[in-house]
């Protein structure tokens, strides 16, 4: 990497750190959530779609319309959850590196990825540390970079620019996390 194209990618860390740091509160309590288990993902994801299925580590549910699987390993300390986009043969080079794009600024916690021959939108994250709203939110980028594919290709949690799409996407994030208030 030419010194010069390094300096443009970390040039906006070195200056947005410091402000950052500035906005802790360190006077303020940090909220402290128990270990992820099993019993609480199920409690969320029932909150969430309360027609789920699940075979106990493993979960579908329908979020807008929108298959997604959630699957659990507990010795691994892993959770995944997962929606189908397409079959994979068909993606052209430049859908591909948009893909990746989307990987590196918008697609957020959530990922574009192939397997199986497919096309699947993914969100991975150790079980144990996993927080109640940060797996909601990856449940709502999962089931936005479905619906974004093939134009925006966001997680929807956070966009640049004045445009609507922002506000639209970010709706369905605000709605799980109001419907997992009471967990």
């Amino acid at each position: 990497m030419t010194r010069l194209l390094m300096a443009l990618v970390l040039a906006p860390v070195m200056i947005l750190a410091p402000l950052s740091a500035l906005a802790q509160d360190e006077t303020a309590p940090e909220a402290y959530e128990a270990p992820m288990t099993l019993e609480t993902l199920d409690a969320i994801i029932m909150a969430l779609d309360p027609e789920a299925q699940t075979n106990g580590f493993a979960w579908q549910m329908t979020i807008a319309e929108i298959t997604v699987i959630v699957i659990t390993d507990e010795a691994a300390d892993r959770m995944r959850a997962m929606a189908f986009i397409r079959e994979a043969k068909d993606i052209t080079p430049e859908e591909m590196k948009r893909m990746m794009q989307a990987n590196f600024d918008s697609a957020l916690d959530a990922r574009y990825a192939v397997a199986q021959g497919g096309l699947w939108a993914a969100f991975i994250h150790p079980l144990a540390p996993l927080e109640k709203d940060e797996f909601i939110s990856g449940l709502g980028q999962v089931v936005n970079l479905v619906t974004s594919y093939g134009t925006l290709y966001s997680g929807g949690a956070l966009q640049f620019g004045g445009g609507d799409s922002g506000e639209i996407q970010r709706k369905l994030i605000d709605d799980l996390l109001e419907k997992g208030e009471e967990i």
